[in-house]
């Protein structure tokens, strides 16, 4: 029993020593503090060059190709168009959101001629670098949304430029 007793007690105070070894309790640089290990000092580091993000390249070929429109598309860029556009370039797309209305400065209407005239690949260029005063949404919002919120554009700009002469079944249904 004594050679137990004598083994165990050494082992029950390395135990008691340990420090917390879990995750909470580590050592860590804080965000832009001084880091002493590298030559800058700096603790923010760029990714090593010639290295590619993950899923960077899918992105990237998601945005060279539309997706097929169809219903589901343009209901979600019109819900995602809610959500990100509607403050800034209104309901409508004439420009004359919310923060335009608080005094921030107000982008192109939609349905200028210039605006009107391009390829839905201008707006998801647009959406994905920014342009003016708009920053790059390119973090927020994902290729494939930022294809149906170019769709759910043009259904804008056709809704609010249709006379009633190219629509016969209307045109015949007013008084």
């Amino acid at each position: 029993m004594r050679p137990l007793l004598a083994l165990a007690l050494p082992l029950l105070a390395l135990l008691g020593a340990c420090e917390d070894q879990s995750m909470r309790v580590q050592g860590r640089y804080e965000v832009y503090g001084k880091a002493p290990l590298f030559p800058d000092r700096a603790e923010a580091r760029r990714p090593p060059e010639g290295t590619v993000e993950i899923g960077a390249l899918a992105r990237e070929a998601a945005l060279r190709e539309p997706p097929p429109v169809d219903a589901a598309l343009m209901e979600r860029g019109r819900q995602r168009y809610e959500a990100i556009c509607t403050p800034c370039h209104g309901y409508t797309g004439h420009g004359d959101g919310m923060v335009v209305q608080r005094g921030f400065p107000a982008p192109p209407s939609y349905h200028e001629d210039r605006l009107r005239a391009a390829p839905a690949s201008y707006f998801v260029d647009v959406i994905t670098r920014g342009y003016g005063v708009m920053y790059p949404y390119a973090a927020r919002v994902e290729p494939r949304d930022r294809w149906a919120i170019a769709a759910y554009i043009r259904a804008l700009q056709l809704s609010q430029g249709a006379r009633v002469a190219e629509m016969p079944d209307l045109a015949e249904k007013l008084p």
